[in-house]
């Protein structure tokens, strides 16, 4: 299978297209500046561009079996009107670009796998939140609506359209863990606000394996939930990453104002959260190899395989 990626020298999109590599798959990256000096692995092309601007790039996406499109800003940072359109424009703008690219395909089966986020459903505390729960109304809830509905625009022209809604991602290469493990090494972990909003999260690997079945499962389509199918509470979380440490978590609790005078906006992100479940990937037959908080994070922080 010939694959279009966006996002694809980011986080999830390194493993990712170190896995579809391995099992054969040709990956086509498409990067803003492709550098003379790097290695290119073996299996990938790259192609320079920039997603959130039409261009030549355009002009290779038909050729392609599938196009998964990763690329986004990231939301961890404090939200001025300025970071609030990047957020907004490198999603909305991309997805756009690359659904009247797809217009142009002929003949082909094409599935787009486009990212979206939890964060489609707003906060609801303890309600246990599904593929079916409507959007919420806060700024995150509605970029994730606007971002599915533009990947979506691609049915029209006869694609398969997956939605991939992520949870939190786990791995050991940055990501949250990145952010919270210098405090945590340092036995200085605790949990945040309340510490009772939940906290839905995937292990980077499971999402990998996700996208995978995604590509193969020809007969799924609309948004699935990707996300462990065990939901944590933020003071559990808290817990289980210093006792996988080896470090205490006596620290009080930081107090929710403090993260709000901090993070402004985006610290309700961090105090609120869902309770999200994958209810659509289970029923599927989708199996999780690290399904609860623990197992994942011996898998990641183990530090006897340090």
């Amino acid at each position: 299978m010939r694959v279009f990626m966006t996002g694809g020298t980011g986080f999830v999109g390194s493993a990712l297209t170190e896995r579809l590599t391995e099992q054969g798959h040709a990956v086509t990256l498409l990067t803003r500046k492709i550098r003379k000096s790097a290695a290119v692995p073996r299996g990938v092309s790259m192609v320079e561009g920039d997603p959130r601007n039409p261009g030549s790039w355009q002009e290779k996406v038909p050729d392609h079996e599938a196009v998964v499109n990763l690329a986004g800003a990231s939301i961890f940072r404090r939200w001025t009107d300025a970071e609030k359109r990047l957020i907004r424009d490198s999603r909305i703008q991309t997805t756009t670009n690359l659904v009247n690219a797809l217009e142009r395909r002929t003949g082909m089966r094409t599935t787009l796998l486009s990212t979206s986020a939890v964060g489609y459903y707003g906060f609801h505390g303890d309600e246990t939140l599904n593929e079916d729960t409507p959007p919420g109304n806060d700024f995150l809830a509605g970029v994730a609506r606007d971002w599915e509905m533009a990947a979506s625009k691609a049915a029209a022209f006869g694609v398969r359209v997956v939605l991939c809604r992520f949870g939190i991602v786990l791995g050991s290469g940055g990501g949250a863990l990145g952010e919270m493990l210098p405090i945590f090494k340092k036995g200085l972990g605790s949990p945040l606000g309340s510490g009772e909003q939940w906290f839905s999260w995937i292990h980077q690997m499971d999402l990998v394996r996700i996208f995978l079945f995604l590509l193969e499962r020809e007969d799924l389509s609309g948004p699935f939930n990707c996300t462990a199918p065990e939901p944590v509470q933020n003071k559990a979380l808290t817990k289980a990453l210093a006792n996988v440490l080896e470090k205490p978590s006596f620290m009080p609790s930081v107090p929710g104002f403090l993260i709000r005078m901090v993070k402004g906006e985006f610290g309700n992100v961090l105090l609120k959260g869902q309770r999200v479940m994958p209810e659509k990937l289970l029923n599927g037959g989708f199996q999780f190899q690290y399904p609860n908080i623990s197992s994942a994070l011996q898998d990641l922080l183990d530090p006897a395989s340090e």
